[in-house]
């Protein structure tokens, strides 16, 4: 067998036994015992749905994933790549155009298999615990309206690639680099104006006590608050959040529609106090920074494998390209994606606690953070005793215990009753 067939199958089967054994250990790691912190939250019967509801998903998550990987496994073994790479040939369209075919075919595939998954877990699952506010035709209109972008702006990007690789020699892998990171640069100016707003209604938070509130703390902070916007995410979940999103003068904080109806002022500060936070703290600057320099590796690792011929072999494709190339180095990549995806979630998970901290220094008010956590875990039915290899590997945030305790802390140092 192909050295490097062996090594993708290790790979595909590797991930998915890791993915199920942590997902069984995250569920038997369920506590029927309700944490002291939120006697006063939970009532039995509503922190047993909280855990039922933490089952299913997961072991819905773990029958997505016991189907999706075989069928890969099998495209593969049956040569799926070759026929696609024979058929979009056959067209005798120029390399880019091929290319663009091929991975037109193979992510529209991907994507009509995730369909039933996606639909089943939004309107059976989430609409049997009270989520889902979804409406048919706001679903199939989110998914046409995603493929389009990812058609326009994303088949920009890879025919841009490709040119690049196929012109410009030894040195292609750094003008590729270069090509993604402005286009994820732009994209952060450009999302919140003209992507964002193509899925949901964004409207200037109405003058009265909580408006007044934010602009006050965010004077105190010296913040040039550029709008705070709310976002009609009840049209799709129950589910509430907030967050922070672009630069210079598109930056804009967010609330959805979903929090505000369910928050007092004080709880909605402090959670804008947080997403401030991230921006006082540079974590968005951090975070881009640390995205920069990982795709600049994988271009780098990428450039020693295009049109290789023992890679192409292992997915029996018989004419060497860049395009099929792209996706079969894709396949190799996986550990160091998951490698670099843990160190990022043990960056994220510590940006955080400082957001929480930044939050409680400057706002004051502990209790209403702590508050605001707690309604958000309750009304998400969150784990409130995740397994601490689930946190390790999966959570960009801490479980919400952890952070309730740093804050107490935080509070307890400066002073300030929690």
């Amino acid at each position: 067998m192909d050295l490097f067939l062996v090594i993708i199958l290790a790979i595909l089967i590797g991930e998915y036994l890791l993915n199920l054994m942590v997902d069984v250990l995250n569920i038997r790691h369920l506590s029927t015992e309700l944490p002291k912190e939120f006697m006063d939250w939970y009532d039995p019967e509503k922190y047993r749905k909280s855990q039922e509801y933490i089952k299913e998903t997961t072991r819905f998550h773990m029958i997505e994933d016991s189907i999706s990987t075989p069928l890969v496994i099998l495209f593969i073994l049956l040569g799926g790549f070759g026929w696609v790479d024979q058929f979009v040939r056959g067209f005798d369209f120029g390399s880019v155009a091929t290319g663009l075919l091929f991975a037109g075919i193979l992510l529209l595939a991907s994507q009509v298999i995730a369909i039933p998954f996606s639909a089943y877990s939004t309107f059976v699952i989430e609409e049997k615990y009270g989520f889902n506010q979804t409406t048919f035709k706001t679903f199939v209109l989110d998914i046409l309206k995603t493929w389009l972008l990812v058609a326009v702006m994303g088949g920009a990007l890879f025919s841009a690639v490709l040119w690049l690789f196929e012109t410009s020699g030894p040195w292609a892998w750094i003008y590729c680099w270069m090509a993604v990171t402005l286009f994820q640069i732009g994209l952060m100016f450009v999302a919140p104006v003209v992507i964002m707003p193509i899925f949901n209604k964004f409207v200037p938070l109405d003058d009265g006590g909580l408006k007044a509130a934010i602009e006050e703390y965010a004077k105190m902070q010296h913040f040039r608050l550029k709008g705070v916007f709310t976002m009609d995410g009840s049209r799709r979940s129950a589910k509430s959040n907030a967050f922070f999103t672009g630069f210079g003068r598109f930056r804009r904080i967010v609330l959805l529609d979903t929090l505000i109806e369910k928050h007092t002022t004080d709880e909605l500060v402090s959670v804008l106090a947080h997403e401030m936070g991230h921006y006082k703290k540079r974590h968005i600057l951090k975070s881009m920074g640390i995205s920069i320099l990982t795709s600049g590796l994988m271009f780098y690792i990428l450039s020693f494998f295009i049109n290789n011929q023992a890679l192409f072999a292992a997915f029996q494709v018989d004419h060497l390209s860049v395009y099929a190339s792209l996706f079969f180095f894709g396949f190799l990549y996986v550990p160091i994606e998951m490698i670099l995806a843990v160190l990022g979630n043990v960056m994220s998970r510590r940006h955080e606690y400082e957001a929480d901290e930044f939050a409680v220094s400057t706002y004051g008010k502990p209790r209403s953070l702590i508050s605001a956590l707690k309604k958000l875990s309750v009304d998400h039915l969150s784990n409130l005793t995740p397994h601490p290899l689930k946190v390790f590997l999966s959570y960009s945030h801490p479980p919400v215990l952890e952070r309730i305790r740093a804050i107490r802390v935080r509070g307890v140092a400066s002073g300030t009753p929690t």
